[in-house]
């Protein structure tokens, strides 16, 4: 049966239409003792009030599929109430307690149930876009019938996340909804006063995608619109933007005194509040009445105080579980495949261990600028297109955000994407990703979520780029729990780390150094490279020399000149700067008592710093010395090749700071 007098009413049962009603009703009245319990400091931190948008969760995800993904923003308690979520573990989760859908370590923004393809919600404001294209991504090559459904509000428009997802997902014609919000106001900010063009559609369809708009109120025009953009995605359509026009009837948060917008207007909103006008449209066709609509209330109403009840129950995560879920549990690393030795330079060794993944593992694939017919910026990937293929050796638009981000979707979703990085400078115009999501995800879900991302990225300097292409950002990324984070130096490693890494449950970042890929060598037989421990390339007894990547050519040098003053150095390659293995160092401290720590990066904050402080923490009372630290001056890397050379690290400097650890003095 329809309704003669609405244009959007899907054909459904009376039975389908109280479903819709119910659902809308459960997620109102869940809101509303949110907003109690706040008060009572039961829930803290931020919390975003879904009341008046009920109509945009109930129907769009009553026209997705359980087989479909759901990415939502920090205002998604509706979306995973509709899509089935436990409303007890919702509740105990934004209690902060063990219990809840992340045990507690979510909270309110971050609502995650992967048996229900729900994966969470993101306080980054368009930061989830990339990830719906990388699970679009894996959706299609994995040749699955399902959609992402990603939803956000009208302010992710204006981050260039939003404009780099639409033209990526647009661009290889995958199946993803882009579920646009618009509930007038980003935080407190009116669209007129925030994007140039207040047309949505208008910007959306720039992208080659079909983009509609639906009033987001109506719960039946909502389904009906998704349910048929869903349809053509899963045909091969490509993605669609859709702009739910809604308003929310609260504040952004509940610090929000609401000062940006008049009274009147609010007022104006209510009697479009989408509960009350599908209850009248259902009045009409005699589905509905008093007693039916008070059975509903009480019936939700009734579930919130078990919800409220079950949360205060629930107990507190133990301290003791406090690292859980940083990292993965790691299974065994199985040998690549056997080779026959020969000479060949480092940027092959890297090459062979791509290709040997490709060959091994359909999930396997590569993307990054220029990794296709130009063979990549430093002839890592030459020759890998004409062998593998578009699909697998997937060049990528300037847009290093969007297509690291859809690397850390798609291997959310189980594929094992290599992501290439041109620089490491360009590596931060995609660090939200890298540390909000890659690195966060798997403890944020409570253990629900992993991602085996291996991501590359060329570092160093050396060749005379300039500050802009001539960083050393290795301590940056190992900084950050999460990540392991691998800089090899020798042909073996390059292979044997990159084969190793991608048989990792979790990301794993690879710096492979500018001077280093050109470097040739006999490589051998190689099998897994440990990724937990540093490796002694040089025995001593006088001093220990650390380094890593770049730098270790440098070393090794600084310690052959350094047996011919009768110095015998112990040089230690890193190898492995996240987890950094103390034992290793420490062991040689032990027996040298000096210790030199010869680092590309700044001396301040770096990971110079870091070695530093741990040998003085664990062994300050076996040093004979002071530690000595050589590194790059304090400057943006100059041009001119006199001054590059004075600013890094050299073999001179290096026998000097050895020297003096020895002797006290130069020489």
């Amino acid at each position: 049966m329809t309704d003669p007098n609405a244009s959007t009413w899907v054909p459904v049962t009376r039975e389908a239409a109280l479903v819709r009603h119910r659902d809308m009703v459960r997620i109102r009245r869940f809101e509303e003792r949110c907003a109690e319990v706040y008060g009572q400091g039961k829930i803290r931190g931020f919390l975003h009030l879904y009341i008046g948008e009920e109509a945009i969760a109930v129907g769009a995800i009553a026209a997705l599929r359980p087989e479909d993904n759901v990415l939502a923003t920090y205002r998604e308690h509706g979306h995973a109430l509709a899509r089935g979520m436990s409303m007890d573990v919702i509740m105990a989760e934004m209690f902060g307690r063990v219990d809840g859908c992340c045990k507690g370590r979510g909270g309110s923004m971050h609502l995650f149930d992967a048996k229900l393809r729900v994966f969470g919600g993101n306080a980054i404001v368009a930061g989830h876009l990339p990830l719906a294209v990388g699970m679009g991504l894996a959706d299609q090559r994995l040749g699955r019938a399902a959609v992402t459904a990603c939803f956000f509000g009208e302010g992710a428009m204006a981050e260039g996340e939003f404009h780099e997802s639409m033209n990526l997902a647009s661009l290889w014609k995958l199946p993803v909804l882009f579920l646009c919000e618009n509930n007038q106001y980003a935080m407190g900010t009116a669209l007129a006063r925030s994007e140039a063009e207040t047309d949505l559609v208008t910007k959306a369809s720039a992208y080659g995608m079909t983009a509609e708009v639906v009033d987001g109120m109506d719960v039946f025009a909502v389904e009906a619109a998704v349910a048929r953009l869903a349809a053509a995605a899963r045909q091969g359509g490509g993605p669609a933007f859709l702009e739910l026009r809604t308003y929310r009837l609260r504040g952004h948060s509940m610090f929000d005194a609401q000062l940006y917008r008049d009274k009147a207007e609010i007022e104006a909103w209510k009697p479009r509040c989408p509960i009350l006008n599908l209850e009248t449209r259902l009045r009409g066709l005699g589905w509905i009445d008093d007693a039916t609509v008070a059975a509903v209330d009480a019936s939700a109403l009734a579930e919130v105080e078990r919800a409220v009840a079950f949360a205060d129950a629930s107990p507190l995560e133990a301290e003791s579980e406090l690292l859980v879920d940083v990292c993965s549990p790691r299974t065994p690393c199985p040998a690549p495949p056997a080779r026959v030795g020969g000479k060949l330079a480092l940027r092959d060794a890297i090459k062979e261990a791509i290709r040997e993944a490709l060959d091994a593992d359909p999930r396997v694939f590569l993307m990054g600028e220029d990794v296709g017919r130009y063979g990549g910026c430093y002839a890592v990937s030459k020759g890998l297109w004409d062998v593998y293929g578009p699909e697998r050796i997937r060049d990528a638009p300037l847009s290093e955000s969007a297509f690291v981000g859809a690397g850390v979707g798609a291997a959310m979703l189980g594929m094992r994407p290599i992501v290439e990085i041109m620089t490491v400078n360009f590596s931060l115009l995609a660090l939200d990703q890298i540390l909000n999501n890659a690195a966060t995800l798997r403890h944020m879900s409570g253990g629900q979520v992993s991602v085996p991302v291996v991501i590359r990225m060329a570092t160093g300097a050396g060749r005379q780029l300039a500050a802009q292409h001539s960083h050393s950002l290795e301590g940056w990324y190992a900084h950050i729990p999460g990540l392991r984070v691998l800089a090899p130096a020798t042909l073996q490693d390059a292979r044997g780390m990159l084969w190793s890494a991608l048989h990792e449950p979790d990301p794993v970042i690879l710096f492979e150094h500018v001077n280093l890929y050109g470097v040739e060598g006999e490589l051998g037989m190689v099998g897994p490279t440990d990724l937990d421990h540093a490796a002694v390339r040089r025995p001593g007894r006088d001093v220990t020399l650390v380094t890593y990547g770049g730098s270790l050519p440098k070393t090794l040098e600084a310690a052959e000149a350094l047996a011919a003053d009768h110095i015998e150095a112990e040089v230690i390659d890193l190898r492995v700067l996240r987890p950094l293995d103390d034992a290793t160092v420490l062991a040689s401290v032990t027996r040298t008592r000096r210790v030199v720590i010869v680092d590309e990066g700044w001396r301040t904050g770096g990971l110079s710093a870091e070695l530093a402080a741990r040998i003085g923490e664990l062994a300050f009372w076996e040093l004979d010395a002071p530690i000595e630290r050589v590194c790059t001056a304090e400057v943006p890397v100059p041009y001119a090749r006199h001054m590059e050379i004075a600013a890094l690290p050299s073999v001179a400097a290096i026998v000097a700071a050895a020297q003096r650890a020895v002797r006290g003095t130069d020489g």
